[in-house]
């Protein structure tokens, strides 16, 4: 807001890459409408592994305004999205403040959802405290040596567990709609769903839902990751184990050359196996880990990544 360029390679004025809806999210988000995902430019990581490397690099996306991001908002809710997801946000929270409110006296009445890297403030969220319904943080390493190598974050772990604890006091305890407009807590959702029709739709009203991205090679860390949030917060939480970690040749080969050749880098060259991701859901069956999400083995694929090329933009 001072007129320089951030590590997040973005300025003072909001820069997107997509608006529209997204279907590739948990079920509980995306339901069968979608959700309404605006994909901001830029990140405060530098994951070396990075999936939306184009709008995190800030190589894709136009600059827009607050009035004109406020216009997206009750634009997706017209289309019938389920919520608005804003996608990498972090950066540009002082901008997207004043836009959420006003598309709430405008007549935006869906929730609001920060999809996050988790590598923020406290006092960043602080400032959506009351705005945003639905926190979808990532808790991506427990390891130092690891969120060092692989984001250039050595203060992750500690950084992100303290965002997300500002999270789940913000916004409590899980909240579903049934498909008959019935509120329910987590505590019910189980029964809820093994007792309704296979394609029944449970949205997310409020709530966190934290997300690990398993890595090919680090079983050992997703364990820790799965572990401290089973002690941290129980049930308060959902967990979303991810597969779709993705290779993209042209990303790896900017990166790897330039660090040192360990086994946990040359490792991201390939996809998790389908034994690595088994023997995680076991542990997290094991461990007493029943509020959570798991993924078809396809979704580790490149053509779940959208395109970024301005729509709705």
């Amino acid at each position: 807001m001072a007129g320089q360029i951030g590590y997040c390679l973005q300025t003072g004025t909001l820069r997107a890459a997509r608006a529209a809806l997204h279907y590739w999210e948990e079920p509980c988000i995306s339901g069968t409408a979608g959700s309404g995902a605006v994909f901001f430019g830029g990140c405060s990581m530098r994951c070396v592994f990075c999936q939306n490397h184009d709008i995190a690099a800030g190589e894709a996306g136009r600059e827009i305004s607050v009035e004109r991001l406020k216009e997206i908002f009750l634009e997706l809710q017209g289309k019938g999205a389920n919520n608005i997801n804003l996608v990498t946000p972090t950066h540009f929270v002082p901008l997207i403040v004043p836009a959420l409110r006003a598309a709430k006296r405008e007549g935006l009445r869906i929730p609001i959802v920060y999809n996050t890297s988790s590598y923020e403030k406290v006092s960043t969220l602080q400032l959506l405290d009351g705005l945003v319904d639905i926190y979808l943080p990532d808790l991506k390493y427990e390891s130092v040596a690891l969120s060092g190598l692989l984001s250039n974050a050595p203060d992750y772990f500690e950084t992100a567990t303290a965002a997300i604890a500002e999270m789940v006091r913000q916004v409590g305890e899980p909240v579903f709609a049934a498909p008959d407009g019935t509120q329910l807590f987590a505590a019910q959702m189980n029964d809820a769903c093994e007792e309704a029709d296979e394609d029944a739709e449970f949205l997310m009203k409020k709530g966190v839902i934290v997300r690990h991205l398993a890595l090919p090679g680090q079983e050992a860390d997703s364990k820790r990751v799965l572990s401290y949030l089973l002690k941290t917060y129980g049930e308060r939480i959902y967990i979303s184990l991810m597969n779709q970690y993705t290779p993209i040749p042209s990303v790896l080969e900017k990166t790897l050359p330039k660090l040192t050749q360990s086994a946990c880098l040359t490792g991201l060259q390939r996809r998790l196996t389908e034994d690595e991701y088994e023997a995680l859901i076991d542990f997290a069956i094991e461990n007493g880990i029943e509020n959570g999400f798991i993924q078809d083995q396809e979704t580790a694929q490149e053509s779940f990544i959208p395109a970024f090329d301005g729509e709705g933009i």
